[in-house]
């Protein structure tokens, strides 16, 4: 089980308690909730990481995404070094970022531009609180910005590789390490052209004089260039330095330390109901349904439905590996047949959806029926999944419409629902001016297609 969890490091199933109360209005589209519930409380991001805060590590550096192209690598680089990183929403108030104690913060990139009326913004609280800050790429520009400094259009955006030479003289803690000149990696059309006062360069390319740079007396460190990504040879070098010899950070966290600690709270939050699972056999579900069952045992019954519209053998590769392998109480139901009726004759991408999202909570509910006295429902995603579904930057938005599953929780189970209205889009609602079904903030969804973008205005 642990060799399970370590091949997945970097992924993730983020559990919830959700409880009902009566409202008036009708059942949100999708929910397994019934007409006239609601759950009490939604996906907390920032509840969450103080959950994840308390772990014995005590050490946690939060990522402020801002959309980043890379923002999940961000984190990865992070929990490699020994330091537990989450993502979190951007403007997420300097107080709830003190409450979780960090050793440091990390701005990620975006492919916004911090000029722009839209452009999304941290609080400028945050570079009071004292606490190391990293900002990458937009990041950068954003905390110069924030700071007193000038970002404006690079002369041509820059997408490749590129020679950093360290200025002159000691080098940083930063870039501490480095050689004189390096390769880093370059994603950004917009550039600081103006350090604040108390600034000070600490790197340069051929066509960014102001490549690295750091506050005086502040500790806010800024790159242009993508320190995450391979193609930075040095990159986690600089994270390195970054989380220990600047945030002090001890590195003690790993990954079976977070799943020690999540099967504890699961166990805290069931004990002795019944839990019943979604099963796909992909990553996000079977993670959620190897944790649990980790956690509660044969108090854990998954539900595999099987659309017609599986891979070849992958309903026995399912079976075999959850219940011959791991052991757990697996249902098998069988619904191919109405779905391909259901299918039949539906060209529209999005009429396909909308029906294959009624018909499985349709079989979901015939295969939960049989199995008595459930208490909770357990579905899973990857966490940048539940990020991205409340955030409503630009460059996310879909071009159309999708319907929505409740995601990464654990939530009181009633098998009462309504079908989907397919109305809801990820990140706002499709009708003018909202809806009451369709709250703005999601917990999670079917990916809606997004345009093609550029590098972006600023970077990734």
């Amino acid at each position: 089980m642990q060799r399970f969890f370590e091949r997945i490091r970097g992924r993730g199933a983020f559990l919830q308690s959700r409880g009902v109360s009566p409202r008036s209005g009708p059942a949100r589209p999708g929910s397994l909730i019934p007409p006239g519930y609601q759950p009490i409380t939604r996906f907390d991001f920032a509840a969450s990481i103080r959950y994840h805060s308390r772990m014995p590590h005590e050490e946690i550096v939060p990522i402020l995404d801002f959309g980043a192209q890379y923002a999940q690598l961000i984190a990865r680089r992070v929990r490699e070094k020994g330091v537990y990183s989450e993502l979190v929403r951007p403007d997420i108030p300097a107080e709830e970022l003190k409450k979780l104690n960090p050793k440091g913060i990390i701005l990620s990139g975006g492919p916004a531009s911090v000029y722009e009326k839209d452009a999304p913004r941290c609080d400028p609280a945050i570079f009071d609180l004292g606490v190391p800050i990293l900002g990458i790429c937009y990041g950068m520009q954003l905390g110069a910005q924030i700071l007193g400094g000038a970002v404006k259009p690079a002369k041509a955006r820059e997408f490749g590789r590129a020679r950093l030479k360290l200025a002159p003289g000691e080098v940083d803690p930063l870039l501490r390490g480095l050689p004189e000149e390096t390769t880093v990696w370059m994603s950004h059309g917009d550039q600081v052209h103006e350090l604040p006062d108390g600034f000070v360069a600490l790197a340069a390319t051929p066509t960014c004089p102001l490549a690295a740079a750091r506050h005086r007396t502040r500790p806010f460190y800024g790159v242009q260039f993508h320190p995450e990504v391979t193609h930075t040879p040095r990159g986690e070098l600089i994270f390195q330095n970054f989380l220990y010899d600047i945030c002090k950070c001890s590195g003690t966290w790993t990954m079976g330390g977070f799943v020690e600690q999540a099967s504890r709270r699961i166990r805290e939050q069931v004990g002795s109901g019944r839990v019943i699972c979604g099963l796909s056999g992909g990553v996000d579900s079977s993670v959620t349904a190897a944790l649990l069952h980790k956690a509660v045992g044969d108090q854990l019954t998954c539900i595999f439905v099987d659309n017609g519209l599986l891979r070849k053998n992958e309903v026995e590769l399912v079976d075999t590996t959850f219940r011959n392998h791991f052991h757990i109480d697996l249902r098998l139901h069988d619904a191919s047949k109405q779905f391909l009726s259901a299918l039949g004759g539906v060209s529209d991408p999005q009429t396909k959806r909308k029906t294959i999202g009624h018909e499985f909570i349709e079989a979901f509910k015939r295969a939960a029926a049989d199995i008595p006295d459930v208490r909770f429902l357990a579905q899973g995603t990857l966490y940048p999944d539940v990020i991205e579904a409340g955030m409503d930057l630009p460059a996310r938005r879909p071009t159309s419409n999708c319907t929505t599953t409740s995601a990464g929780c654990l939530r009181n189970w009633d098998s009462n629902s309504s079908s989907r209205c397919g109305s809801y889009s990820r990140t706002r609602c499709a009708k003018s001016g909202g809806c009451s079904v369709c709250p703005t903030r999601s917990s999670g969804g079917i990916r809606s297609p997004a345009p093609a973008l550029p590098c972006g205005s600023s970077g990734r």
